[in-house]
C-alpha cells in the first residue's frame, strides 16, 4: 500500500505529464493550423499566382531548332534551352520503368502527391536526420519544379514552394493522363551541360535517339537525375556506374528486371559515345552562318505571313545543302596538312629573323612578360604551357590556318565549308577573310582575253621589262626565268602561271574589259589601275573566289551561293524553301570551255601537275594554283562540271610566313584539295555525283594545239615549219 507521500509524488508526476500532453497537443494543433493557414494563403495566391487550368493545358516545352546536313545528319542546334521533344511512342518501356522505380514507385497510384513519401521524409529524413530517406516529391511535382521553378520567400521558401507544387500537381493530374505527365517530365528534365530532355541527353552521351537506348543506358540517364554533375558519366564515370547499378537494383526490387539480368547488367562498363555539338564542332563555321541566315529568313517569313516563329524555342528544322561526308573529309584533309606544314614552318622560323622582326613591331608591357599557365589550341586537345602573353601571341600569329569551300556550280549549293582550324577557339571565319588572290586571279584575266577575240595560240613576249610609268616596276616570273627572243603561247603562259606574258596580255586588253569581268563575278571594286592586278594583287575572300570559279565550271553562268534548302516547323509545315536561282551570264560558253581546256592542262603539265603525279587523282579536273608575294598566301582552286573546290592557307597576319617553296600554292594548299578528291574518288556514290567528265567539243579542245613558245628568226621559222607540236 502506497504511502501518502508516494501518492502525492505520483499525482505531481501525473500533473506534469498532463501539462506536457496538453503542450504537445497544443503544438500539434498550432502546427496543423499553421499548415492549414499557410496552405490557404498559398492556395489563394497570397504568395504568387498559380497556373490555372488554361495555362496548365497549354504547357509546351521550349525546343531547340535542329540544323541538318543534306544527308540528314544533325550538325547544329539553335536554342535558348537545348531540348528536343519526343513523342510517347518513342520512349522505351525500360526507360519509363527505370524512372518510376527510382523516382516515384507509386506514380500510377497517387494523385500527384504521395502521403507515404511525405511521412517517410518527416520521420526518417527530418526527425532521424537520415539522408538516405530520399525526397518526397513525386514525378509530377518534379515536373512542376522544372516547368515553373521555385521562388524565394525567406525562411518559408521551402514549405511555400512544396505546397505550391502539391496544389499544381493535383490540378495537373486532373488534366493529363499519367503517360502524358511522364512524357512532359522526360521532355523537360535537366541533365546538365545545358541539356534538357531525355532526347538531348541520349544524343549527348550515347549519340543516339532515345528509342535506341538499351536498359543500362537508360539507367545511366535516370541515375543522373539525382545530381547531374556528380553522376555525369563523362566527368565522373565511377560515380555514374555506382548510381546506374543502384537504378538497376531498384528496377529489380519492383520486378521490372530479373535477378539474372540485373546481375549481368551491373557488371557491364559504361560505354559512352559522347557527342557534343558545342565541343565537337564539325561544320561549326558553317552552322554559324546558317543560324544568321535562318534568323533573317524566319523574320521575313513572320512579317510576310503574320506568323510568330521563334528560331530558339519552336523546334524548327533547318535543312542545309552541306554534305556531311565531304565536310568531314575536308576538315580531316585540312588538319592533316596543317600539322605537317606547321612543323616545316616552325623549323624555318627557328633559323631566320622573322620572329625578331615580329617582336620589334609589338608593343609589350612588363605585365605582358609575366609568366603564367596558358591554355593554347592544339589539334587534339587543349595545350597547356607556362609562358606569357608574348608566347601566346607568337603561337597564334605563326599558326597556319586553312579554309576550304566546296560548292555545286550548277546550283550554287554549298557542299562543305571549313572556316578555320577550330570554331570554338578560333571563330574568325577565313572563308570570308580577304587575302591577296595571287595567280588564282589569272584565269579571269585570260577569260576576259578569250571573250575579246584573243586566241589560246596567240603569242606574248616573255622577256623582263621595266615600266618607268609605274615606279620602275619590273615583273618577273616566279622561277625568275625568261625566254630571250621567244614568245609563249597564251595557253602555256597560263598553265605555267607565267607573270611576264600575263602583264603583256593585260596591256593588250582594254582596262575596262577586265573591270567589267570583275564586276560581273562580284569581286570588290578595282580602284587601282596598276598592271600588277594581272598578277593577282586584288584581295578576295575564298567565298568570292569559289563562287566566281563556278562560272568556269558552269559554262559561263554564275550562281550565287546558298546554304539553306528548306525550313519547316516541328510538324513538317514548310516555312521557307529555296527556289532555283536565276543564273547570271558572265562569259560565253565557248570562252569558258576553252579556258577549262587550258586549266586541264595545268593539271597535266602545269603548276597543278602534282595532283595527278603525286596524289594519283584520276578524275578529269581543271585547276589553278596561287602563291602570293613572299609566300604570304597559298591558294588552290579546282573544278569539274559538278563541283568547285577552293582552299586558302596562310597565317593570320602576312608578316609571318614561309620563306621557301614550302609556302607555295602547289605545296601548301593543293594537297588539301587532292586528299578531298581522293576520298571522293574512293566513294562510288560521291564520285558518280560530283566527279563527272567535261563535255567539251573537239574543235575547242584542239584550239590549244600549238607549240608552247615561238622563237624568232631563221631558227624559229624552221622550228615552226618542222618542229614539235604542243608539249
Amino acid at each position: 500500500m502506497k504511502t501518502l507521500k508516494e501518492i502525492q509524488l505520483q499525482l505531481k508526476e501525473n500533473k506534469k505529464l498532463t501539462l506536457l500532453l496538453k503542450y504537445v497537443i497544443g503544438l500539434i494543433l498550432f502546427g496543423f493550423l499553421s499548415v492549414v493557414l499557410l496552405f490557404s494563403l498559398v492556395y489563394f495566391e497570397v504568395f504568387g499566382k498559380l497556373p490555372n487550368k488554361k495555362e496548365l493545358t497549354s504547357v509546351i516545352n521550349e525546343e531547340a531548332s535542329l540544323i541538318y546536313s543534306s544527308d540528314e545528319v544533325i550538325i547544329g542546334k539553335v536554342f535558348a534551352e537545348n531540348r528536343t521533344n519526343v513523342q510517347l511512342e518513342q520512349i522505351p518501356n525500360h526507360l519509363k520503368e527505370a524512372l518510376i522505380a527510382t523516382e516515384d514507385k507509386r506514380f500510377y497510384s497517387h494523385n500527384g502527391y504521395d502521403g507515404q513519401s511525405y511521412a517517410r521524409v518527416f520521420f526518417k529524413s527530418i526527425l532521424l536526420q537520415d539522408a538516405s530517406g530520399g525526397g518526397g516529391s513525386t514525378i509530377t511535382q518534379q515536373l512542376i519544379k522544372n516547368l515553373y521553378g521555385r521562388q524565394y520567400h525567406g525562411f518559408l521558401s521551402m514549405p511555400i514552394n512544396k505546397i505550391k507544387e502539391l496544389i499544381i500537381a493535383s490540378r495537373m493530374e486532373k488534366l493529363y493522363s499519367k503517360d502524358e505527365i511522364l512524357l512532359l517530365y522526360l521532355n523537360s528534365v535537366p541533365f546538365g551541360e545545358n541539356n534538357f530532355g531525355v532526347e538531348s541527353a541520349a544524343n549527348r552521351f550515347f549519340n543516339k535517339s532515345v528509342n535506341k537506348l538499351n536498359i543500362e543506358e537508360s539507367a545511366v540517364l535516370v541515375g543522373m537525375l539525382k545530381a547531374n554533375t556528380y553522376y555525369n558519366p563523362r566527368l565522373n564515370p565511377e560515380n555514374a556506374k555506382k548510381r546506374r547499378n543502384t537504378v538497376l537494383q531498384l528496377m529489380n526490387n519492383e520486378a521490372y528486371l530479373s535477378n539474372e539480368v540485373t546481375d549481368s547488367l551491373q557488371k557491364l562498363p559504361i560505354t559512352l559515345n559522347y557527342h557534343n555539338l558545342d565541343i565537337n564542332t564539325t561544320a561549326g563555321y558553317f552552322t554559324y552562318q546558317v543560324k544568321k541566315k535562318a534568323a533573317e529568313l524566319i523574320k521575313k517569313s513572320n512579317e510576310a505571313s503574320n506568323s510568330n516563329y521563334n528560331l530558339e524555342t519552336d523546334g524548327l528544322k533547318i535543312h542545309t545543302t552541306l554534305n556531311y561526308d565531304i565536310q568531314k573529309i575536308a576538315e580531316k584533309s585540312a588538319k592533316e596538312q596543317l600539322i605537317v606544314k606547321q612543323q616545316q614552318l616552325d623549323k624555318e622560323l627557328a633559323s631566320n629573323r622573322l620572329k625578331n622582326r615580329w617582336l620589334q613591331k609589338q608593343q609589350f608591357t612588363e605585365k605582358d612578360k609575366q609568366k603564367r599557365t596558358i591554355q593554347l589550341f592544339d589539334w587534339d586537345s587543349a595545350k597547356t604551357i607556362t609562358g606569357n602573353k608574348i608566347d601566346s601571341l607568337w603561337y597564334y600569329d605563326k599558326m597556319l590556318n586553312a579554309s576550304v569551300l566546296v560548292t555545286n556550280p550548277k546550283s550554287g549549293a554549298v557542299i562543305s565549308w571549313v572556316g578555320g582550324n577550330n570554331f570554338n577557339t578560333l571563330p574568325f571565319d577565313m572563308v570570308l577573310s580577304h587575302r591577296q588572290i595571287a595567280s588564282a586571279f589569272k584565269p579571269f584575266l585570260y577569260a576576259t582575253a578569250l571573250e575579246n577575240g584573243i586566241s589560246p595560240c596567240d603569242y606574248f613576249e616573255n622577256e623582263e621589262k621595266t615600266y618607268p610609268e609605274y615606279d620602275n616596276w619590273k615583273p618577273q616570273n616566279a622561277d625568275h626565268s625568261t625566254t630571250p627572243n621567244k614568245k609563249v603561247a597564251m595557253w602555256y603562259a597560263l598553265i605555267k602561271s607565267m607573270n611576264i606574258p600575263s602583264v603583256n596580255l593585260y596591256f593588250k586588253l582594254e582596262k575596262e574589259w577586265l573591270i567589267d569581268t570583275c564586276e560581273k563575278v562580284l569581286f570588290p571594286e578595282i580602284t587601282d589601275d596598276a598592271p600588277s592586278i594581272a598578277l593577282g594583287t586584288l584581295d578576295l575572300s575564298l567565298f568570292e573566289a569559289t563562287r566566281a570559279y563556278g562560272t568556269f565550271a558552269n559554262n559561263g553562268e554564275m550562281n550565287d551561293l546558298y546554304m539553306i534548302s528548306k525550313i519547316t516547323d516541328k510538324k513538317g509545315n514548310i516555312i521557307y524553301e529555296s527556289e532555283k536561282q536565276k543564273t547570271e551570264r558572265v562569259f560565253k560558253k565557248e570562252s569558258t570551255q576553252t579556258l577549262t581546256t587550258i586549266l586541264q592542262q595545268a593539271v597535266e603539265q602545269g603548276t597543278g601537275a602534282s595532283i595527278k603525279s603525286r596524289y594519283k587523282i584520276k578524275s578529269p579536273l581543271a585547276s589553278k594554283t596561287g602563291t602570293a608575294q613572299n609566300y604570304t598566301n597559298a591558294w588552290f582552286m579546282a573544278y569539274t562540271p559538278n563541283i568547285v573546290l577552293g582552299t586558302w592557307v596562310g597565317t593570320s597576319k602576312n608578316d609571318i610566313h614561309f620563306t621557301s617553296g614550302n609556302g607555295s600554292g602547289s605545296s601548301l594548299a593543293l594537297p588539301i584539295v587532292a586528299n578531298v578528291l581522293k576520298e571522293i574518288e574512293n566513294n562510288p556514290e560521291l564520285k558518280e555525283k560530283y566527279l563527272t567528265s567535261f563535255d567539251i567539243p573537239d574543235e575547242i579542245s584542239l584550239s590549244i594545239n600549238c607549240p608552247p613558245y615561238r622563237e624568232k628568226g631563221i631558227k624559229g621559222f624552221f622550228n615552226r615549219l618542222f618542229g614539235k607540236k604542243k608539249e
